[in-house]
């Protein structure tokens, strides 16, 4: 038996690629390591649901406000106007979407990759089965890399796959309490507080019957566990039934290259597609599963390796101006508490608001109020230069 395509990795974009492969009549292979569920608030915007035909069954809950907390303790409610931020439980959505995968075609396999091996015959996958502990070996024409920040396929097969920077992300599921002064069910908090992490963020996301509480950070050593129980105690939310606690690197930006000329190419975390400053991540996953399956296709009907840097062609012409803006936002506001401070009070400008929400909700920057962005880039800089006190009047 041949592959077309071996996909290693069964999270939202390995998924999506198999997914996509399968239904294009494509032979393809789902490798993913059963019991890992990935720490993530669960967010994702409109256009993923539509894009990727998500039902609402897998929508555990419905966002309609953004409170961005300040390290004063100071808050920003941001309304979502004329729609919602969906939420998924990771433990049942990677499931869901690897399941739609196989009913489409493809051959789902439960195990731990090994390494690519390539000789007369061909290219061939190594893995280990779950069930058994034997190693297989499975032929196929490509392979596509999807397991995630710390990828064994890209640190084995793409250049800079053994230097991707990442942040340690760290939440605890827990059983949501009932709507009080603390904890709103619609509604996700975002905490910019260097008392839970530093140069990154905390929040606490509902899920339904569950909430996301959780934070991010660069620093080696840093107590994740302790600065997640501070926020806990912080949010009310200390005595809460813990259900599950998960941890995981996150990526800060793309490589360079997605593929090694010849038979590889990466996509979702492995391939560093998280969005910079808010570190999300599952809608630029699927979307790396979708271009790694579309830039596989035109590698396997030309004959021609150099086809699969299309993967990463196709990501950066649509996100590349979202993800240069969101780094240097990152970059000028994540430094002090000082700054924290100044980028939650600039949250306060409505401007800002409508503007941030269209853009997310569609995952491109609005071009249509030119005055607007006018505004936003004077505040920004006063902000910045510290001409401005923080208001949140």
């Amino acid at each position: 038996m041949k592959y077309d395509v071996f996909v290693v990795g069964g999270g939202p974009s390995g998924a999506t690629a198999a997914d996509d492969l399968a239904r294009a009549g494509k032979h393809v292979a789902l490798l993913d390591r059963a019991g890992r569920i990935k720490p993530c608030g669960g967010a994702i915007p409109p256009r993923a649901i539509a894009d990727f035909d998500i039902p609402m069954s897998q929508i555990v809950a419905q966002i309609t406000t953004a409170r961005m907390i300040s390290p004063t303790g100071r808050a920003v409610d941001i309304p979502i106007e004329n729609g919602y931020v969906g939420m998924v439980d990771r433990e049942d959505f990677d499931e869901f979407l690897r399941v739609r995968a196989a009913e489409a075609g493809a051959d789902r396999l439960t195990g731990t990759f090994l390494r690519i091996e390539r000789d007369a015959e061909g290219t061939h996958v190594v893995w280990r089965d779950k069930a058994t502990g034997e190693e297989r070996r499975s032929a196929t024409k490509l392979v596509i890399g999807a397991d995630g920040a710390r990828s064994n396929v890209a640190r084995a097969e793409v250049p800079g796959g053994d230097k991707i920077p990442y942040v340690i992300a760290y939440h605890e599921i827990i059983k949501a309490p009932p709507a009080n002064d603390f904890y709103d069910p619609d509604r996700c908090d975002v905490i910019y507080d260097g008392r839970i992490s530093s140069d990154f963020y905390g929040w606490v996301f509902p899920h339904g019957k569950h909430a996301s509480v959780g934070m991010g950070t660069e620093i080696n050593g840093a107590d994740l566990k302790k600065a997640t129980a501070d926020l806990r105690a912080m949010s009310g939310l200390s005595d809460c039934e813990t259900i599950r606690r998960e941890g995981a690197p996150i990526p800060l930006r793309p490589m360079d290259r997605w593929d090694n000329g010849r038979d590889v190419v990466l996509a979702g975390d492995a391939a560093g597609v998280v969005a910079p400053s808010s570190g999300e991540g599952i809608y630029y996953a699927m979307v790396g599963g979708r271009v790694a399956a579309t830039a596989a296709q035109a590698a396997l009907a030309s004959g021609k390796a150099k086809d699969l840097a299309l993967a990463r062609k196709l990501f950066m012409r649509e996100h590349k101006t979202v993800f240069r803006v969101l780094r240097q936002m990152q970059d000028a506001y994540y430094k002090s508490d000082e700054r924290r401070e100044r980028f939650v009070s600039l949250c306060h400008d409505i401007d800002v608001q409508r503007l941030t929400f269209e853009a997310y909700m569609n995952k491109k920057l609005v071009a249509a109020r030119p005055l607007a962005h006018v505004k936003i880039g004077i505040k920004n800089m006063l902000h910045l230069t510290g001409l401005v006190r923080p208001s949140y009047t």
